[in-house]
């Protein structure tokens, strides 16, 4: 089974990667407690971190509190009105735009890395892909986010 993976023409590399392989599964099954230990220290060192810098924070950061400082504060936009009315739609249909395109974008990359390789099935599921985002395209220019003129 090795062998066939890893033989390039002529050359097989078996030989060589078979110890290895036998090394690390040895080692990754091997479950005592001081294999943890890293584990523990790293987590150890990032709660002192995080519980040392909140208290100096707390013990060096400024104490007055005033009217200003106590008000709500948000974008430097003076706030109105209650938080708890009603927004536009188009302001959920814009972030769905946003995730839809970034989304597809992200996962375009492997395609086109391995192209070659996945011949035409992997054609068909990147076409199956890109047309349930083009059903959501379809769905969000059909709601009106791309308008803005309300």
């Amino acid at each position: 089974m090795l062998r066939k993976v890893f033989s390039c023409g002529n050359l097989i590399f078996a030989d060589r990667i078979e110890p290895m392989i036998r090394l690390l599964q040895t080692s990754i099954t091997s479950s005592d407690a001081s294999s943890y230990l890293p584990i523990g220290i790293q987590v150890l060192i990032a709660v002192g971190l995080v519980a040392f810098l909140m208290f100096a924070t707390h013990m060096l950061g400024p104490k007055r509190k005033t009217s200003d400082k106590l008000q709500n504060f948000s974008s430097g936009i003076e706030s109105h009105g209650d938080a708890r009315q009603p927004i536009a739609i188009k302001y959920f249909l814009t972030a769905i735009l946003f995730v839809l395109f970034d989304v597809e974008v992200i996962f375009f990359y492997p395609y086109a890395v391995n192209f070659k390789g996945l011949g035409w099935d992997g054609f068909w599921a990147v076409l199956m892909f890109v047309s349930f985002f083009l059903c959501g395209f379809v769905y969000i220019l059909k709601k009106g986010a791309l308008k803005w003129e309300d």
